[in-house]
Formats: structure tokens, C-alpha cells, sequence
């Protein structure tokens, strides 16, 4: 019996880390299913199944994705809850509404970017043939000589849109008026209707238009080209030394889990990741959003929400937008 007894005991102990490893993972998207985050989460989930056993995605929306990574914020750091942050949740919001119930930097260890979406500045192609502006800086050079003629529309205040709009203003020097819609096709029915004269659109959302002639891609709003529509500039590209050489602002998401995960734990999921993301059905699949895999270890990616955070600081106090 005493034999018995200890064999039990041992079958149990080397069993015990395999019953560690196979609980499964949350990984929480903080918006509604359906959306490109969403899509993409699922997508990693099943990828990083070898790696890290069972990952559930489980979809959080609420409070422009506050409540989502509050969620993950609270959680034990143990490695078995995640969220798919972004720019938003990481670097927007702390902002822009009146009370975020978490600290984007100290309530959370941040593991990897996951994907770069770029933005491209878009105009209306009558207005844009009446007014003779093919790139930025004839774009800069009539705002100059015509200040608050031109307007832009967005998907709000607050939005992604508004945002990378003051900032092109902020640079460049320039007036223009914006015209917030409440959502981003509203806002594009405005442009290809002629109600404004430009907007600073997701590069996915208005692919079609641009390749169909409905509307002129003036550039894209990244720091280097997309790989979808290379033949599109930068910013920096198209300005011609009007103040935008620096001009960098896209829509980044990435995996991060609660404060004080311990390193080991951090390593282990940055690796599944990062190998999920150079495979060709993950890229193919980002590739549907015109997103840019974007992997960074663990410690260049907390170094990059900082900048993120420091950066939109300045551009939404600069826009006076507040969600109460």
C-alpha cells in the first residue's frame, strides 16, 4: 500500500504542470465581434493554440474600449488574461475621456505589437482637380494662401480621422475647418458627395474608392509605404519641406497582459506571437485589413506606447475633444 501510495503521489506531481499549462487563456478584444480586431484576435488564438494550449477570445466592447482593458487591467498576473489593446485604449483615450479607470503604462505589461493599419489623406477628386492639388504640398500651399476654405470630415471627435487632421494642421502650419459625422461612413458619403473636401480615412476602408477613381490618395499618413498600395507616398514624401517630414500616425494594436507579469510568462507569450505573426496565413489574413505585421519585444513595445501616449497628449488637449 505504502508503494502504492507514493507512485500516486508521484504520477501526481509530474502531472501537475501539465495540468498548469492546459488552462486556457483569455484573450479579451475590447470592441463588438465582427471587427478587424476581432477577426484578427481569433485568427492568433487559434495560431498560438500549439505554443500556449487553449486561448478563448471573449469580446468586452463598451466605453471606446475602456472597459475591455480595464478588465485585463484587474486581472491576476498569472499569464491566463489578455487584451488586445491599441491606440486607442492605450494612447487615445487617457485623453480624451474624463475618466479611464486604468493607467495605460503602470496597470499593464505590454507583450507585443501585433499590426500597423495605415491612415491615407484622401480628397475629393473634383475638388482636388478644381483647386489643382495632387500632393501635400499643393495641398499645404493652397490651405496657406486660403486659410479655413478647405474642410475635412471625420468620424467624430475624437476619432482616428480628427486626430491625424490636427495633427497635419498642427505641422504644417495650415487652418482647415473639421466637420465631424457620427461614424466613419458617414463621413465618407460627405467626400464622395462633395459635402467636404478631404479626410484622413482608414487606407482598408477606402482602397476601393481610390482604386475605382472615386477618390485621390494624396498620401498615406505612415512613416514608410504601404506594402498594399505602394504606389501611394508618405506624408513626409509628399510635402516637399512644408513642416511634415516627421509625420507618422497610423491605428497599432498589440497583446498586453495585467501589471507584474513575470518575466518568464511575458517571454513565452511574446514568442508565441511573434511567431504566429511571421507566418503566411496570419500576414495573408492582417493582409484583408491592409494591416502591416509589426511585432516588438516586450520592452521596445513599452517604450512605444509611451511615445504613443506622449504624442497624442499633445494633439487631442490641442483639439479641446472631451467624452465625458
Amino acid at each position: 500500500m505504502h508503494r502504492r501510495s507514493l507512485l500516486a503521489t508521484l504520477a501526481a506531481t509530474l502531472a501537475a504542470p501539465a495540468l498548469a499549462q492546459s488552462r486556457p487563456i483569455r484573450f479579451i478584444v475590447p470592441y463588438a465581434p465582427g471587427g478587424p480586431l476581432d477577426v484578427i484576435a481569433r485568427a492568433l488564438a487559434e495560431k498560438v493554440k500549439d505554443a500556449l494550449g487553449v486561448v478563448y477570445v471573449e469580446n468586452k466592447p463598451g466605453a471606446g474600449g475602456n472597459l475591455g482593458a480595464d478588465l485585463a487591467a484587474k486581472a491576476a498576473p498569472d499569464g491566463q488574461t489578455i487584451v488586445m489593446g491599441a491606440v486607442a485604449t492605450h494612447a487615445i483615450n487617457p485623453w480624451l475621456y474624463a475618466h479611464v479607470p486604468y493607467d495605460p503604462i503602470r496597470d499593464f505589461t505590454p507583450i507585443t505589437r501585433v499590426a500597423e493599419v495605415p491612415n491615407v489623406l484622401v480628397m475629393n477628386v473634383a475638388t482636388a482637380e478644381r483647386l489643382h492639388i495632387a500632393t501635400v504640398a499643393d495641398l499645404v500651399g493652397y490651405a496657406r494662401r486660403h486659410p479655413g476654405e478647405l474642410n475635412y470630415g471625420s468620424g467624430g471627435n475624437g476619432s482616428a480621422g480628427h486626430l491625424a487632421g490636427e495633427m497635419f494642421k498642427q505641422m504644417a502650419g495650415v487652418f482647415m475647418v473639421h466637420i465631424p459625422y457620427a461614424g466613419g461612413n458617414p463621413a465618407q458619403l460627405a467626400l464622395l458627395s462633395g459635402q467636404v473636401d478631404l479626410t484622413f480615412d482608414n487606407l482598408a476602408t477606402a482602397a476601393a474608392n481610390i482604386r475605382a477613381g472615386k477618390l485621390r490618395a494624396i498620401a498615406v499618413t505612415t512613416a514608410k509605404r504601404s506594402s498594399a498600395m505602394p504606389e501611394i507616398p508618405t506624408i513626409a514624401e509628399s510635402g516637399g519641406g512644408v513642416g511634415l517630414g516627421s509625420f507618422d500616425i497610423d491605428t497599432w494594436f498589440g497583446v498586453f497582459g495585467p501589471a507584474r507579469l513575470p518575466a518568464d510568462v511575458t517571454e513565452r507569450l511574446y514568442r508565441a506571437f511573434a511567431d504566429a505573426l511571421a507566418s503566411s496565413d496570419i500576414r495573408a489574413r492582417l493582409a484583408t485589413f491592409m494591416a502591416e505585421p509589426a511585432p516588438l519585444p516586450p520592452a521596445a513595445f513599452a517604450a512605444f506606447v509611451k511615445a504613443e501616449l506622449a504624442k497624442y497628449e499633445r494633439i487631442v488637449k490641442a483639439t479641446g475633444a472631451r467624452v465625458e
